[in-house]
C-alpha cells in the first residue's frame, strides 16, 4: 500500500517539494503541491481546470491572479496559527512570488466552475477546538463549506498536540447516502520538531480493502481515496500539523461516517473537558 503514502520529496518536480495531481492518485478531483521559493524567486503556473487555494506554509508572497494582486502576510511556520490565503479561479494564470521565501500550498480540485478571484484574511479563518482529553485538536477551517465559497475544494488544517490522537474516532466520506459525501482527500504532515514523528492509519471494508499503517514525518503525504482513515496520532513531544485537501464529484458537503465500532468515543468528549 505504499503508493498511499507518500514520503517526503519522493514526488518533488522542480520548484515543487510535493505533488499529487488527480492522475497520480488515482482519482477524479483532488490535487495538492507544496512550492518552495528561494528569498526573491517566483513561479507561474496555470490553473486549467482546477480551481486552487494558495495558501503559505511558511513565510510570505505575493499572488497575482491574470492581473489582480493580493498579497499574503503569511506566518513564520504552521504552528503560528492561521494564515491568509488566496483564491484562484480555473483556467488562470498564477504567480507566486516572494521576497524572503517560503513554502505555499496549491491546494487544488477539478471542478465545474471556477469562482472569482479573492483574498481569505487569516482573522476571518474559523478555529474550531475539537475533542477533548487525549484527542483534543485545532481545526482551523480555510475553505470548508459555510466559511469560504468554492465550488469543489475543501481545505483546513488540523494541530494536535504532542501524545494526542486526531482524526479520531476514524471515519470515512466515500458514499453518496444520508448522511455521509463522497470526498477524496490528501494528508500533508508537518511536525514541530525534525526529529517528530507521528502514525497514521486508514482500513477499509472487505468490499473496498485498503490497509495503511503508516510513520509519517515532516512533508510526507497520506492519500485516502476511499475508507476509514483515523487516527492521526502524535508521539508524545512532538506536536503534529496536517493540511486536509478534499474534493469529490457530488455536492460540496463535509459529511462523514464514524466507523460503528468506535463511534462511541464521541461521547466521552463532554466528560472529559
Amino acid at each position: 500500500m505504499n503508493r498511499y503514502h507518500l514520503p517526503a520529496r519522493s514526488t518533488e518536480d522542480g520548484l515543487y517539494d510535493t505533488v499529487v495531481t488527480p492522475e497520480s492518485a488515482g482519482w477524479t478531483h483532488s490535487g495538492l503541491k507544496v512550492l518552495e521559493l528561494e528569498p526573491g524567486g517566483a513561479h507561474t503556473f496555470a490553473t486549467g481546470p482546477a480551481e486552487h487555494l494558495v495558501l503559505p506554509l511558511a513565510g510570505s508572497c505575493d499572488v497575482v491572479v491574470d492581473g489582480e494582486h493580493f498579497h499574503l502576510d503569511g506566518r513564520t511556520g504552521v504552528f503560528d496559527g492561521p494564515t491568509d490565503f488566496a483564491y484562484a479561479t480555473t483556467d488562470a494564470a498564477v504567480t507566486v512570488r516572494s521576497d524572503g521565501g517560503g513554502r505555499f500550498a496549491l491546494a487544488s480540485a477539478v471542478c465545474d466552475r471556477g469562482l472569482p478571484n479573492r483574498y481569505g484574511p487569516a482573522e476571518a479563518v474559523p478555529i474550531e477546538h475539537r475533542g477533548a482529553g487525549a484527542c483534543a485538536r485545532q481545526v482551523r477551517g480555510y475553505c470548508m463549506p459555510g466559511t469560504f465559497d468554492a465550488d469543489r475544494l475543501l481545505v483546513c488544517e488540523v494541530v494536535t498536540p504532542g501524545g494526542n490522537w486526531s482524526s479520531y474516532p476514524p471515519h470515512k466520506h466515500d458514499e453518496e447516502r444520508d448522511g455521509e459525501s463522497v470526498l477524496e482527500e490528501i494528508y500533508y504532515f508537518e511536525t514541530d520538531r525534525p526529529e517528530g514523528f507521528a502514525f497514521h492509519r486508514v482500513y477499509g471494508t472487505p468490499e473496498r480493502p485498503i490497509d495503511v499503517t503508516a510513520e509519517v514525518r515532516s512533508g510526507d503525504v497520506v492519500l485516502v481515496p476511499h475508507g476509514w482513515h483515523g487516527p492521526s496520532a502524535a508521539a508524545p513531544g512532538y506536536d503534529l500539523f496536517y493540511l486536509n485537501v478534499m474534493a469529490g464529484p457530488g455536492e460540496r458537503a463535509w459529511r462523514i461516517s464514524d466507523d460503528p465500532a468506535h463511534a462511541w468515543i464521541r461521547t466521552t468528549w463532554e466528560t472529559d473537558r
